[in-house]
């Protein structure tokens, strides 16, 4: 174990966050998200630990920020710049920590092989096949983690899989549900708004929509010109005072996904809330649904419609006690302690 442990006798951690978004996020950001209550967590257990993130970040732990504010939210701001600013802050200071978790992506790994300090990156996923080199490159120097075996790639190393945990306070279990159903997510074709429109109008139930528009040309030409008053109403990207009452209101979260989604964020909140999922099964959904349990499972609109018919049968009880058991935040503190310690001893 690190000398500096063992002299300290408490664990120094920098969590490396992203800067798109605040930390935690006032609307969208699931990276930031989940940096924010891994950093909470921690620093509840007694960690001593450093979140790296925009300046305007709210934590109980200490905060470290170069970046004055989200890019994201600033159009003047160039990314790449802050970006450099904001990673060369922690690792100039790296040797004051026992370890550094990275949720920044592949571009600190280009600094591991220059500070001695261990890192270990949470990938929460694979932009594209082009940024795995920078992986490979580093595979047998730093420590990675899945969040989902579904993610994995087959050329790395992983410590483990640790799913994304959730704060059950943020997600209040709600038993009694309205007549709407639910998308909740990226206005992005990966995602599937249209779809989601689609297979509520075939069931004849209204949709709410509340998300993020990433695409415009895909949201003026798939979504826009089938929006309403009543079927398929959107709500806009909204913040976290709002999110927790439409999962938990909701007869069920529609997530028609196109891609290898390598985890679904809100998937886990829905179930925390004790709404059911419905979800075409790709990428991690066989991971985070129990299918006839706490969702279902389909490959097209027809079988998400008789999926809605079949919403009687899913235990809001049962939805939340099994996200409880494996999305909460002390199951994710855990396993990731229990993953810090693995590498500090070797």
């Amino acid at each position: 174990m690190k000398r500096g442990v063992t002299l300290r006798n408490k664990m120094k951690v920098a969590i490396l966050s992203p800067i798109a978004w605040r930390t935690p996020p006032r609307q969208y950001g699931p990276w930031e998200q989940v940096a924010s209550v891994l950093t909470e967590g921690l620093h509840q257990m007694g960690v001593d630990v450093t979140l790296f993130a925009t300046a305007d970040s709210v934590t109980a732990a200490r905060l470290s920020a170069v970046c004055p504010a989200p890019y994201a939210e600033q159009p003047g701001m160039d990314p790449k710049v802050w970006e450099c600013l904001h990673i060369s802050n922690i690792m100039e200071c790296a040797g004051d920590f026992d370890l550094i978790h990275n949720h920044f992506d592949f571009l600190p790994l280009t600094y591991s092989k220059l500070i001695r300090t261990p890192m270990l990156t949470t990938i929460h996923g694979f932009s594209s096949e082009k940024i795995v080199p920078v992986y490979q490159k580093y595979n047998d120097h730093t420590h990675y983690v899945s969040i989902s075996d579904a993610d994995r790639h087959a050329s790395l190393t992983y410590e483990r899989t640790i799913y994304h945990g959730l704060d059950p306070g943020d997600f209040p279990f709600c038993v009694h549900k309205k007549d709407y159903l639910l998308y909740f997510g990226r206005i992005h074709p990966d995602k599937g708004t249209h779809e989601a429109i689609a297979i509520a109008r075939k069931a004849g139930m209204p949709l709410l929509i509340a998300g993020l528009v990433q695409d415009e040309a895909y949201y003026h030409s798939k979504v826009l010109p089938y929006l309403d008053d009543h079927q398929s109403i959107y709500l806009g990207n909204v913040g976290p005072e709002q999110r927790a009452k439409l999962l938990g209101e909701a007869n069920a979260l529609l997530h028609p996904i196109s891609f290898e989604e390598p985890f679904g964020l809100s998937v886990a909140e829905a179930l925390m809330c004790g709404t059911p999922v419905v979800a075409y099964h790709r990428g991690s959904m066989a991971e985070l649904i129990r299918h006839g349990k706490t969702g279902f499972l389909v490959f097209d609109q027809e079988g998400a419609v008789e999926a809605i018919k079949n919403l009687h049968h899913i235990s809001p009880i049962h939805c939340r006690e099994d996200a409880m058991h494996r999305f909460g935040i002390e199951t994710m503190i855990k396993a990731y302690m229990e993953t810090y310690k693995a590498i500090l001893s070797r």
